[in-house]
């Protein structure tokens, strides 16, 4: 575990690479982005980088209050090293350091991922979900199955609304 701050370039390179290849070539400079500015948990086989999955901060709006959150971006792990717990410890790092930070923690799971998160006792969004753009809140439909929250400390209606703040690119 370690602050964007605190990793060599070459990593942040390595990290950037893998997942760029985990997502077969769709990684933007925007998700990259996404994954900056936080804590990100590293899976190493020996002296190569296998696995990558990063912590930032977000704002969420639930029921009227505005939840401090931790979003989990960029998870994956290199192809030939998956089955063998990378996954499942830079989770529960990641999680760990969400339960002494944050209200509640998201991510946006892809069909394959929704199944490992659920498995981790992450909840399916089931209600709509939005953005806070610049002109104001935007419904974000496509997003309303792929939303999935880890719930610590804040009360969670799981078929409300739920809100997430600006950013370029993919909003979730």
């Amino acid at each position: 575990m370690a602050h964007t701050g605190q990793l060599p370039s070459a990593v942040l390179a390595g990290a950037k690479d893998l997942l760029d290849d985990a997502y077969r070539g769709e990684l933007t400079g925007e998700d990259w982005e996404h994954c900056l500015g936080g804590m990100h948990a590293l899976a190493w086989q020996g002296a190569e980088l296998v696995g990558h999955a990063a912590l930032v901060q977000r704002r969420l709006l639930h029921q009227g209050r505005v939840l401090r959150a931790g979003y989990v971006e960029g998870v994956a792990v290199r192809a030939d090293a998956r089955r063998r717990g990378h996954g499942s410890r830079m989770m529960s790092a990641l999680e760990s350091v969400a339960r002494g930070a944050y209200d509640v923690v998201a991510l946006g799971a892809t069909d394959e991922g929704a199944a490992f998160y659920a498995g981790r006792g992450w909840r399916r969004w089931q209600g709509p979900t939005s953005a806070l753009t610049p002109e104001g809140i935007a419904r974000t439909p496509d997003e309303d199955d792929c939303v999935h929250v880890l719930p610590l400390s804040a009360a969670l209606d799981l078929r409300g609304e739920l809100v997430c703040d600006w950013r370029a690119g993919d909003v979730w």
